[in-house]
Order: structure tokens, then C-alpha cells, then sequence
């Protein structure tokens, strides 16, 4: 098959006295261009334009990688991958993480912090991934093949171009970033070893990320599956050989604590962090590799064509103005969580000097870390709807595209329930796997019994809002997070931790160049960390609810993209 016909999605067949033995072949229109879908040929006279033909019609899909399927089996389809894929995404955080633990607090701390320049690497390629998904999906709903290609080839240019910027700022902020988290020195220094090693994979992960999104516009959430479990064999073991660290389970029984080696290290290299970044960048790399073959060879039903990778700008355009608004946005939210950390930071720094438990930035992130396996189902039932609304939508049935999100929205809230009864019930149990030491053990518990009561307004805002930005609402959704972010979740974790924000000094804010004292009086009952969880999971029941207004008001379904 040759290369414009693999563009046009079809096989055009052999050529017999001059005409094309073919039905169907699309025109190579402009990405752009509004309303013209393809051709008929018929072998006689001019072709004849047609309209899009996204469904049959008893509902299944025609074109993509769903084709032939109904919402239901569309639904499972789209979402166990993704639920696999994404816990196998956790992981890599989640094995960085144990494995800090594992070192020691300083290492522990150093972790927390830089999962917060993790999760912004991903908002900057994420972006790009909600604008592509997006327009391929569109492009796929109503049989545009040779659109969907050019969005793929462009959302590899302009994922690499934003990935080698994003590596840039991560070496030059990352020792400004460890002295605003008010780190101590051993965590500082193992946070800029961690993040420097980052910076070089970042490319790579940027590469890895774009690609999965363009995969699931194109209806295929199985086979990114491969690479994402390549990806995380190779982090894992690669990060385990090279950092010493044993792999051990920690029991409470009675006032006893006590450490147990699951798997002992081969290994004695013991890089410690440098080796758990080394393992890190490894995982992106080969990930990213097995992607860009399946892109190549067109595995996900859309291919990756030599000559769509040159310059597009009108569909540079189309992807950057979808993906600009929904990089404001996570990033408008990242920028919240992220004065959250430095909270918590200024938390751990002044218990640090009264004589408190320390490796406070360490037990929220691990906290967080456990509260993630909660919303993968949610993340993974709202990346399905997304691309559901906007095949359905490209297939003009908004109403198909509507049942589609209420439909994983409910199964995501059922699935989290069970999570949320899991932290109500034994926090103690699920932290005890994932760390040993005596700080994590008594402050962690108490952050998953406060939001495992949250975990359904959670799922509901979750899908909605992912929804919404795959159906290209992404400037009302923009302003929902943003209002949310700063109107409530900032203001009242601020004051329910009953903390100051603090910038510059020592932990009790002598010869801080910025200090925003609490105004919540020191007696009040809610407090310190677990208060300003409280805070946190107040708003998330906020959002949901908001978020849910917003799919009932159906405006969403309206725009344009």
C-alpha cells in the first residue's frame, strides 16, 4: 500500500481501464476545512461530495478502532487499557516513591517535592495530548483519515518543540524550586541530583504522552497498553538494580514496628536517588520508542507519514488553540497544589524546629500516592467518555455523546466508593506497604481516612471535566478549575492548616522576605496537615458538583473545535 493510500485509510484497489476499484475515497482536504468529509468514486464523471457517516445505523461505530461497536462494548473497550495503562503510570511514581522511602526521609522528602514538577512536565504535554485527541477523534468520527494523519504528525512536532522547552526550565529552576519547598540540605541536594537526570528524559516522555493521546482519538487504548507496561518494566527494574534499596513491608503490632524484606537487591551499586532517575528516564525512553513504531507501521488505524511532518500551521493553529486554553487551565490548578506543597513544607519546617516529627512533605505525598490507585478507574472511565464525545459529536448525535459521559461517570463513582471505603476503614494497612519509617506511619493514616469520604463527588468531577476538554469545552473548563482552585480549595486549605505562608527564612520565619500569617486563631480545632486535607476535600466536593452543572446545562456539546 502506498503512502497516500495508507493517508486516506483505504486500500484504493487496482486500477482497471483508468478508474479506481474503489467506493470510497477520501479527498486530501485541508485539517481545517469545515463540513467536506471525501468523495464518492464511482469511476464515471466528477466526484460527488458526501456527508459524514460516523455511525451505522444501529449506532456502531464505522471508522477508527471502534468500529463495529456499540457505546457498551465502546466503553470497555476505551477504558480497561486505560485504567491498566494508567495504574502502570502510577507505578512509576509509585516506585520512585517507595524506593526514596527506602533511602531514608531526606530522599523521601526529595521525591514529594519533585512529583510536583513531574505533574507539570505532564500538564505541558498533556496539553498537546487533549488538543490532538480532540481533533482526531473528531477527524476519525467522521471518517477523515487523511485529517486525523496531519493531526498526528503536527502533535509530534509540537510535543517535541514543548518538551525540549519544559527540559530547559527544569535545569535551571530545579535549585531555586528546593529552597522555596524550604528543603533541608540533604533533601535539597538528592531534589536537583533527581531533577537534572529528569530533564534529559523529558523529551522522551513528552514523545511518549503525545502519542498515547493521538492512540486513543483514534478509538485504540489497547495496544499504547504494550508499551506503557515495556515502559514500566524497565523503570522498575532498572531503578531497583541501581539504587541498593531492599523492598520491604513494615507491620504494626501493638508499640512494636517491624520491617520485613519482601525482595532483597541483587545489586551492590547503590546510586541511591541518581540511580531511581536513571531508572525514571530509561522507562520514558524505551516507552517512547515502541510508540513511535506503531505510529510508523499505523497500527492504531491512523499513520505517521514522512511528509505530515513537516510544518502545518493550520493545524498547528487548531491544536494550540485547543491545547493553550487546557494548558491555562491544569497549570492554573498545578500552580495551586503547588503553593499547597510549599504549605506543607513551611508545616514540616516548623514542626522540624519545635521538636516534631519531620518528613511531613514525605507523608502527604505518599498519601497522595495511595489516593491515586482511587482515581485511576476515574481517570480512566473520563478518558474513554472524551473520546466518546467526540466521536459521537463528530458523528452529529450529541445525544449519543451525553449518554456516553453519564454512562462512565456512574460505573467510575461506583468504582471509587469501594476505594473510599478502603481508606475509611484500614488506612493503616495500605500505608504500611508502602513505607517503614515511623513519620509516614503516623501521619499518613489519618490523610486517606479524611478523603476517602470524598471519593465519589471526586469521580463525578473527574469524568465530567475530562469530557468536557475531549469535546473541546476547554475555556469553560478553564474557568471552572481556576474559580475552584483559587476561590475555594487555596483559601480553605490555607486556613484549616492554620499555617503561615513563607517564603525565604528559617522554619519559625525569621528573615523571611514574605510572610502571609494565618488568621485562623492557634487554638482552633482543625489544624496542621490533616486540616488542610479537610480543606482540600471540601473543594473536591465543590468541583464535582459544579462540574456536574455544567454537563446537565449541556453547552459543552455546542462547541466548536
Amino acid at each position: 500500500m502506498s503512502d497516500r493510500q495508507r493517508d486516506i485509510g483505504v486500500d484504493a484497489g487496482p486500477v482497471q481501464n483508468g478508474r479506481v476499484d474503489a467506493r470510497v475515497v477520501e479527498r486530501d482536504v485541508d485539517p481545517g476545512e469545515e463540513g467536506v468529509v471525501g468523495v464518492e468514486e464511482t469511476g464515471r464523471g466528477a466526484p460527488a461530495l458526501r456527508k459524514p457517516q460516523g455511525l451505522n445505523e444501529d449506532g456502531t461505530f464505522r471508522a477508527g478502532r471502534l468500529a463495529g461497536l456499540g457505546m457498551g462494548a465502546a466503553i470497555w473497550a476505551l477504558s480497561w487499557p486505560v485504567m491498566i495503562e494508567s495504574f502502570l503510570n502510577s507505578l512509576v511514581g509509585l516506585t520512585d516513591t517507595v524506593l526514596a522511602a527506602g533511602l531514608g526521609v531526606d530522599e523521601a522528602d526529595a521525591i514529594a517535592g519533585a512529583s510536583y514538577i513531574m505533574w507539570f512536565i505532564g500538564l505541558v504535554i498533556m496539553a498537546v495530548g487533549v488538543g490532538a485527541t480532540a481533533l482526531i477523534s473528531r477527524a476519525v468520527g467522521a471518517g477523515r483519515m487523511a485529517a486525523a494523519n496531519t493531526v498526528l504528525g503536527q502533535a509530534v512536532l509540537v510535543g517535541l518543540v514543548a518538551g525540549a522547552l519544559t527540559a530547559t526550565g527544569v535545569l535551571l529552576l530545579a535549585g531555586p524550586v528546593a529552597s522555596v519547598l524550604r528543603m533541608t540540605e540533604g533533601a535539597a541536594d538528592a531534589f536537583t541530583t533527581y531533577m537534572s537526570v529528569i530533564a534529559f528524559g523529558v523529551p522522551g516522555a513528552s514523545m511518549l504522552f503525545v502519542l498515547i493521546a493521538c492512540a486513543r482519538g483514534a478509538g485504540d487504548s489497547r495496544r499504547p497498553l504494550y508499551a506503557m507496561a515495556a515502559r514500566n518494566v524497565v523503570n522498575i527494574v532498572v531503578s531497583f538494580l541501581l539504587s541498593g534499596v531492599d523492598v520491604t513491608r513494615t507491620v504494626v503490632q501493638g508499640e512494636t514496628v517491624l520491617n520485613e524484606v519482601v525482595l532483597a537487591n541483587p545489586l551492590s551499586i547503590d546510586m541511591g536517588i541518581l540511580g531511581i532517575a536513571l531508572g525514571t528516564v530509561a522507562g520514558d525512553v524505551v516507552g517512547a520508542a515502541i510508540l513511535m513504531t506503531m505510529a510508523w507501521r499505523g497500527t492504531w488505524g491512523i499513520t505517521l507519514l514522512r511528509r505530515r511532518l513537516k510544518p502545518h500551521w493550520i493545524t498547528v493553529k487548531r491544536l494550540l488553540r485547543l491545547s493553550w486554553p487546557n494548558f491555562l487551565e491544569t497549570s492554573g490548578m498545578w500552580l495551586g497544589n503547588f503553593i499547597l506543597i510549599v504549605m506543607v513544607g513551611v508545616i514540616s519546617a516548623q514542626a522540624l524546629a519545635s521538636g516534631d516529627s519531620a518528613g511531613l512533605l514525605g507523608a502527604h505525598m505518599i498519601a497522595i500516592r495511595i489516593e491515586a490507585m482511587s482515581f485511576l478507574p476515574g481517570f480512566a472511565m473520563g478518558t474513554a467518555a472524551a473520546t466518546l464525545a467526540g466521536q459521537y459529536l463528530g458523528a452529529r448525535r450529541p445525544d449519543m455523546a451525553k449518554r456516553s459521559v453519564l454512562t462512565c461517570a456512574l460505573i467510575a463513582s461506583a468504582i471509587m466508593l469501594s476505594f473510599g471505603v478502603a481508606f475509611v476503614t484500614i488506612p493503616e494497612v495500605l500505608v504500611g506497604f508502602l513505607t517503614q519509617q515511623p513519620e509516614h506511619l503516623e501521619a499518613t493514616p489519618v490523610l486517606l481516612f479524611i478523603c476517602g469520604w470524598v471519593q465519589v463527588p471526586f469521580a463525578l468531577g473527574i469524568v465530567f471535566r475530562t469530557a468536557m476538554r475531549g469535546a473541546g469545552d476547554v475555556k469553560v473548563v478553564m474557568g471552572m478549575t481556576w474559580v475552584s482552585t483559587y476561590l475555594i480549595r487555596l483559601p480553605l486549605a490555607f486556613l484549616l492548616s492554620g499555617a503561615d505562608i513563607v517564603l525565604g527564612g528559617a522554619g519559625d520565619g525569621a528573615g523571611a522576605w514574605l510572610v502571609i500569617p494565618n488568621p485562623m486563631p492557634d487554638d482552633f480545632f482543625i489544624q496542621g496537615l490533616w486540616g488542610m486535607w479537610i480543606g482540600m476535600c471540601i473543594d473536591l466536593v465543590l468541583r464535582g458538583l459544579i462540574f456536574t452543572a455544567r454537563f446537565v446545562q449541556g453547552g459543552w456539546v455546542k462547541v466548536k473545535v
